[in-house]
C-alpha cells in the first residue's frame, strides 16, 4: 500500500451513467459489483463509448451508486441512471495497491483527516483505474468531500 497524504482540492464535478443501489448490512462490495455487472452489461449490449474507469459514489443512507462517463448520453429509454456529482472541496487520496488493501487505506485516510482538523463526509468518490494485470499497480482515487 502506497503512504497517504491528504492533498486539499477544489471543484471536482462528474456527470456519471449507472445504476443505484442499498447496502444492505453495509455489504458495499457486493452491492457494488452487482449495480457494476449490470451496468457493463448494459454497455456492452448498447456499445456505449465510454472511459472504461468504474466510479462509485457513496451517500447517506447506505445509498451506493456505480457508473462510468459516457462519451455521449445514453440512448431514449435506456435504464441507466444519470448522476451528477459535484465537490466544491474535497480531500483526496490515491491508493496504488490490490483492491483488498482499500479497506485499509480508506482507515488511514480517515485517520490522517483526523490528524490534520479535516472532517470528511459524504458523498464520497472511489474512482477505480485501469485493469493490471499486477495488482500491485491498480490505482484507487478516493475523495471525500469536506466543509
Amino acid at each position: 500500500m502506497t503512504p497517504l497524504a491528504i492533498n486539499i482540492r477544489k471543484d471536482f464535478s462528474i456527470c456519471l451513467y449507472g445504476f443505484s443501489g442499498v447496502a444492505a448490512g453495509q455489504d458495499w462490495a457486493g452491492t457494488g459489483k452487482a449495480l457494476m455487472n449490470r451496468l457493463w452489461q448494459e454497455i456492452r449490449a448498447k456499445q456505449l463509448p465510454n472511459t472504461g474507469l468504474n466510479i462509485w459514489v457513496y451517500e447517506e443512507g447506505n445509498q451506493l451508486f456505480t457508473g462510468v462517463e459516457l462519451i455521449t448520453p445514453p440512448p431514449a429509454g435506456s435504464p441507466l441512471e444519470s448522476k451528477t456529482v459535484s465537490l466544491p472541496k474535497y480531500a483526496y487520496f490515491k491508493h496504488i495497491g490490490p483492491y483488498t488493501e482499500l479497506k485499509t487505506a480508506y482507515e488511514a485516510a480517515h485517520e490522517e483527516c483526523k490528524k490534520v482538523g479535516v472532517r470528511a463526509r459524504l458523498p464520497y468518490v472511489e474512482i477505480y483505474g485501469h485493469l493490471t494485470d499486477d495488482p500491485s499497480r491498480l490505482e484507487t482515487e478516493l475523495l471525500w468531500s469536506i466543509p
